[in-house]
Order: structure tokens, then sequence, then C-alpha cells
């Protein structure tokens, strides 16, 4: 780029998409002239899924907005919790998030998953058609156009990965009531209909069981109730919602 020179600032949590040498709360920023505020931002490696309010000399701008010669460019990170318009808030992850698709489900929060590797334009696909959110620690994809809405996925630890999700998004959580395995709702079940797919063992031991509506897989209270009930507790704890 051989045109105007601006200053751009980029909000702390968005320095990490950033090369190295362009991490300083200051960078001087030399753009073309036609290039629009939010392309020069992608080029500074942050995927716009992440970005807020853009604020130029103290002004909030468009994305279209095409910066001048000397202008102060402040790029802020989304407000959180993140409001999601033009569908009801529902979630597709990648490949690579298996364990975060099931703990949202635990939770109640309706999370399709890909569990092959199906590529970036049928994903991005996907999501426009469905009209979910894409969650994703793939900044190329987050910069697909066709994406009806994304967000990176800031961690690669599940527990820090279900925080940031849910206090970025503030999803209302019904625990117990989706299949951790496909995501289809549950419903109650009662012993003898679902008798002839347990252990001798399980028919012995428990009495209350769910069933997914949609995969006929059968859910009960065995041994890892505890820690997949700790999961529950802590993030209604913290986040909000019901316990089922």
């Amino acid at each position: 780029m051989n045109g105007p020179g601006i200053q751009l600032t980029l909000a702390p949590e968005l320095r990490l998409f950033a090369p190295p040498n362009r991490r300083a709360e200051r960078v001087p920023t030399t753009t073309d002239g036609a290039s629009s505020i939010g392309h020069v931002v992608e080029s500074a490696g942050v995927p716009l899924t992440e970005v807020g309010r853009l604020l130029v000399d103290g002004h909030e701008v468009p994305l279209s907005y095409v910066p001048r010669e000397g202008e102060s460019v402040e790029v802020l990170a989304v407000d959180r919790p993140q409001q999601v318009t033009g569908a009801p808030l529902r979630f597709l992850l990648d490949v690579h998030l298996g364990t975060l698709a099931r703990r949202l489900r635990l939770l109640g929060v309706d999370a399709a998953y890909e569990n092959e590797d199906i590529g970036d334009p049928a994903l991005a696909t996907r999501s426009a058609a469905e009209r979910r959110v894409l969650l994703s620690r793939d900044r190329g994809l987050l910069r697909r156009r066709e994406l009806f809405a994304g967000a990176y996925v800031y961690s690669d630890n599940p527990d820090e990965q279900l925080r940031d999700v849910l206090g970025r998004f503030a999803p209302a959580l019904t625990p117990w009531t989706r299949c951790t395995a496909c995501n289809g709702p549950l419903e109650e079940a009662d012993k003898d209909s679902v008798g002839d797919r347990l252990e001798h063992g399980t028919q012995r031991s428990y009495d209350v069981f769910a069933r997914c509506v949609a995969c006929d897989r059968v859910y009960w209270r065995g041994a890892h109730h505890a820690r997949l009930e700790r999961i529950v507790v802590d993030a209604v704890a913290e986040f909000g919602g019901g316990a089922g």
C-alpha cells in the first residue's frame, strides 16, 4: 500500500491476531486510499467477527468508512454479551471443537457439530443456510463472507472455551434437555420402554431414564454423572439458567 498514513489501535484482546511486530498499542499503518476500514482491519489479521465499534478520531464509523491521512482509528472488541439478530441463537462448531459441542448440549444449548472435516466452504454454507453462529479457532474460516455469523474461540482448553462462549453470547441454559451425541431433544422414558437396551446391572441400579427423540439414545445417571453435574452446576452458578 502506498497511500494515506493512519494510526491503528487494536483493543488489547484483539492484538493476538496481529503479527508480533504489529502488536504495539498504536501502529502506524499505510493504506491504499481506497479500501474500507474493514479491509484495513482484516489486513491487520483481525477477523471482522471479533470487531465491535470502530472509532475514527473518537467518532464511530461503519466498516465501509475509508480512512484518510493522519486519522486515528481505534478498533474495539465485540460487546459482551453479544446480540445476534436475524435468527434464534444457535451454534455450529467445526471438527476441532467436539468437547465444547458436547458441553454446550449438556447445558441445553443448540450446538450442531461436524465430526468430520467437510471443508471451509461447506461449513460456511451450512452456517448461512441454518442461520447458525459458527464457532471456530480457524481465522481464515471466520473471514468467509457467506457466514451467517461467527466467533473465534480464544482458548484450546475446553473449560475456558465453554466460559468464553457462555460469557460472550449468554445463551439460555436448560441442562439435561439435549442429546450430547446428536443435539436432539430429550424426553423422559420409563424403564420398561428402554429395558431391552440396558445391561442387567443398569436395569437393577437405575430407575430414571431419558431418551433422545432424534437418535433414540438412552441416558441415565451413570458413573460419569458427578463430573457432568459439576460442569452444569458451575455453568448455571456463573451464567444463570435453570437446573434440569
